[in-house]
């Protein structure tokens, strides 16, 4: 399928380039519908393996790029359920978004992130699947999830280690504090700053050079430079069901779902 329009995002494939725009208001929030949509992109992948050298992910929200994982569905979702079956649930979306994301991670074709404002938990995990991410110079990347007793939920902390270690890591989970573009790049997380407005069309040039490129040199590279850490994304899945069954974790929900604030996941 080279082109597709979905509830939370669309894309088009042209001259070997796969272009994914996320528009899902009121900031990309990634729950089911985006999921399905994440499936069958990830399908599309596949199909098209052997046309594509490049992929570039970005928002049509003026917000920013993904305020994460959409928690006022999942806290909507545990409502009259008992604990074994929230649990079943919450593990199967996490096992569903791993799948997809880990197919993203492991795709042939370069994968590049063009990434404006707001790009928080679930959005900072989908970034990080990417090859290479593009930042404008409005952009803000955190981890807030242990502000609701929870991890990052979605392979962002096994990916981060893997690309810079684990003292950013650290810096962030424990802090809960956003970095903007400059820190980010001054810490190896993306690859260039350009000015606001600007990531897409640096990112389109980059994927033009991707191009260039040999396909089967490309994934041959990205499988010697960029390891899946599968054993570590499995333990964090369970981490992450251990602790959303702590009766702490439904409170912060909850204060979190009712929320009168416009944005209430920034920091």
């Amino acid at each position: 399928m080279k082109s597709f329009e979905g509830e939370t995002l669309s894309w088009d494939c042209s001259d070997g380039v796969l272009e994914v725009s996320l528009h899902r208001p009121p900031c990309n929030e990634i729950g089911r519908p985006t999921l399905g949509d994440l499936e069958r992109l990830v399908e599309a992948l596949g199909a098209l393996q052997d046309e594509i050298s490049a992929v570039v992910f970005s928002s049509a929200i003026q917000a920013g790029f993904s305020a994460g994982a959409d928690l006022g569905q999942l806290y909507r979702e545990m409502q009259g359920l008992d604990a074994p079956a929230r649990q079943a649930g919450v593990r199967e979306f996490l096992e569903r978004i791993h799948r997809a994301l880990n197919a993203i991670d492991a795709a042939g074709a370069v994968t590049i992130a063009a990434v404006h404002g707001v790009c928080f938990g679930g959005g900072f995990e989908l970034a990080l699947v990417c090859d290479l991410i593009v930042a404008d110079r409005t952009a803000r990347f955190s981890f807030p999830e242990l502000r609701l007793g929870l991890v990052p939920g979605f392979g962002g902390v096994p990916r981060l280690k893997r690309d810079l270690g684990n003292a950013l890591v650290r810096d962030l989970l424990f802090t809960g504090r956003s970095i903007n573009a400059a820190k980010a790049l001054e810490a190896g997380l993306v690859s260039q700053v350009v000015a606001e407005g600007q990531a897409l069309r640096v990112a389109r040039q980059m994927a033009q050079q991707a191009r260039k490129f040999d396909r089967e040199t490309v994934r041959a590279a990205k499988r010697f430079v960029k390891p899946i850490p599968y054993a570590e994304l499995r333990q964090e899945i369970e981490l992450f069901c251990e602790l959303f069954a702590r009766p702490a974790v439904e409170q912060s929900l909850r204060k979190f779902a009712e929320g009168a604030g416009v944005m209430p996941y920034l920091p």
